[in-house]
């Protein structure tokens, strides 16, 4: 997507902040899964859209900030450490199978769910030095898949129903018409 610098650091933002309120949102959701560490994952709609808007450079901008301030706000030294790991790994192996152009939006988000987890699981064997936990990867795959899919359909729910409007605000902006003191509504 080419944007002018001012228009461009206008949606990282906003993107940032999206994120940030994802991430929030998931911290007062009391689901207990019966496994450790799994959540939602309501942040990665919003590196898939980053991802497809703006390619790899800034989703994975997107994808650090969110994690470092997160961490801050709502978590601790560790938890930024465990998402970080999880959260580049997630967004590299997104941007690889989106890159091949043979896997869908679905696809692509269950990618970076399950190696969101993967990634996790990685900094916890290496912390607590145990390699049995490994035997915890298959159910975190699973939640992997199962979050991927959700995160996936959330953005198609996002992005699906307004094509008409956004079609109107492309053409709108293509035309370069500008509301004057002029237009009104009777």
């Amino acid at each position: 997507m080419q944007l002018p610098d001012n228009k461009k650091i206008a949606y990282l933002s906003l993107l940032i902040a999206l994120s940030l309120i994802f991430s929030y949102i998931e911290t007062l959701i009391p689901l207990n899964f019966g496994i450790a560490g799994v959540k939602i994952g309501l942040a990665n709609i919003i590196s898939v859209i980053a991802l497809y808007l703006f390619g790899f450079g800034y989703s994975l901008f997107i994808v650090i900030i969110r994690v470092i301030l997160s961490g801050f706000l709502f978590g601790n030294l560790f938890s930024i450490i465990y998402s970080l790991t999880g959260g580049i790994l997630s967004i590299s192996i997104m941007y690889f199978l989106k890159k091949t152009d043979k896997f869908s939006i679905t696809g692509v988000s269950i990618g970076g769910g399950v190696f969101h987890n993967a990634g996790q699981l990685l900094v916890a064997v290496l912390v607590i030095n145990e390699l049995k936990l490994y035997f915890y990867f298959p159910v975190l795959i699973i939640a992997g898949v199962i979050m991927g899919i959700a995160s996936a359909g959330l953005f198609t729910a996002i992005f699906t129903p307004p094509r008409y409007f956004l079609t109107l605000v492309l053409k709108y902006h293509h035309h370069n018409y500008r509301w004057g003191s002029n237009d009104s509504i009777s």
